[in-house]
């Protein structure tokens, strides 16, 4: 019971560290950026900002999530293996950042998808290195392949709802705390120390993504990270010695920026236009035209994110048969949603 107090301590510490470091860099990326014009334009019809904005905010975002875990390192005794999971986590972050900084500065253009998916499937076998994976598949090359399409998947996932200030970091931070709820009776240390620093890093970028006045963008070197990390946290606990079908409690804690990927590529293919290419068939976006203010979607989504979350949580403590019956009426919900989202015509 101690040490559950304590490791509660540092819970609180790593997220309150992390969140407190990047409120700080925040604005000092933003001086950078504009210095150094590292600006996100309003070059395509898929924009839905009007001014030249500064970008680059997920450098704020991974220093305070790595350099919370570097003092961590050195001021926690971590048991084995600990230290070996966060290893994988920092090596692939590194890699999806880089990937999300390069991408950002060759903007209006950016990186074709290819070149995305091959760097983020690298960074999916640095976690298959590092143990970070699937496990309650077999054989183990389908774990391994069913790991890359989902570290992949929720990467890119996180970069697509990234369409309206607040959007993304805030289903970051309700799934890191669902994630560290969830993972607090196993005591999965690099699950919860990994969350609590995710979601203090967002949390923290968060004020000044919502500003008016000192507006930044994370950029994709922000929201592919944040994917990058919430996908690999989503593998590091077992989830339920009650059923077998808790381990699917991530699909829950993760469906608003799932769904989302997958609503916008069945209209893009309903179209007949590539589901690789942006548009504005995004959910959110559909909220707002039908007179929603950004800033009731972003609550909105994040309430619905926080709901999820704790029906996740509840489906790793109730029997089977009800955890089934849970899964079932969340799939009914989004597909009557997605009917009545489909019939909203999107303006130019």
């Amino acid at each position: 019971m101690q040490t559950l107090i304590d490791n509660w301590k540092l819970y609180v510490w790593a997220m309150g560290a992390a969140a407190g470091l990047s409120w700080v860099l925040t604005p000092v990326v933003r001086w950078a950026a504009l210095r150094f014009d590292w600006l996100d334009h309003p070059s395509s019809s898929i924009k839905t900002h009007k001014v030249p904005t500064p970008s680059l905010g997920g450098i704020a975002i991974f220093i305070s999530y790595t350099a919370t875990l570097l003092l961590l390192r050195f001021w926690t005794q971590f048991p084995t293996g600990t230290l070996r999971s966060l290893r994988g986590l920092v090596v692939g972050g590194v890699m999806v950042f880089a990937l999300g900084i390069v991408d950002d500065l060759k903007k209006p253009q950016g990186l074709g998808f290819k070149s995305k998916f091959a760097v983020q499937g690298l960074a999916a076998c640095v976690l298959a290195y590092f143990d970070i994976r699937i496990h309650f598949i077999s054989p183990d090359y389908v774990a391994i392949a069913l790991t890359l399409i989902w570290v992949v998947g929720i990467t890119n996932a996180f970069n697509i709802i990234d369409i309206m200030d607040g959007l993304s970091a805030s289903q970051a931070i309700v799934a890191a705390l669902a994630f560290l709820m969830i993972s607090l009776p196993s005591e999965e240390l690099y699950v919860n120390f990994a969350s609590a620093a995710l979601a203090g890093a967002a949390a923290g970028f968060l004020p000044w993504n919502l500003s008016k006045n000192k507006k930044i963008f994370m950029g994709d070197s922000g929201s592919m990270l944040l994917g990058f990390l919430l996908a690999g946290i989503s593998m590091g606990t077992r989830y339920s010695d009650v059923n077998n079908i808790g381990v699917f409690a991530p699909l829950l804690i993760l469906l608003v920026p799932m769904y989302d990927t997958f609503f916008v590529m069945y209209l893009r293919l309903r179209q007949g236009k590539s589901p690789f290419l942006g548009s504005k068939d995004h959910f959110a976006l559909r909220l707002e035209e039908l007179g929603y203010p950004r800033r009731d979607i972003v609550l909105l989504a994040a309430g619905a994110a926080s709901f999820l979350g704790l029906l996740a949580f509840f489906v790793t403590q109730i029997t089977a048969t009800w955890a089934l019956c849970l899964y079932l009426v969340v799939v009914i919900e989004l597909l009557v949603l997605s009917h009545h989202l489909a019939q909203v015509t999107m303006r130019d």
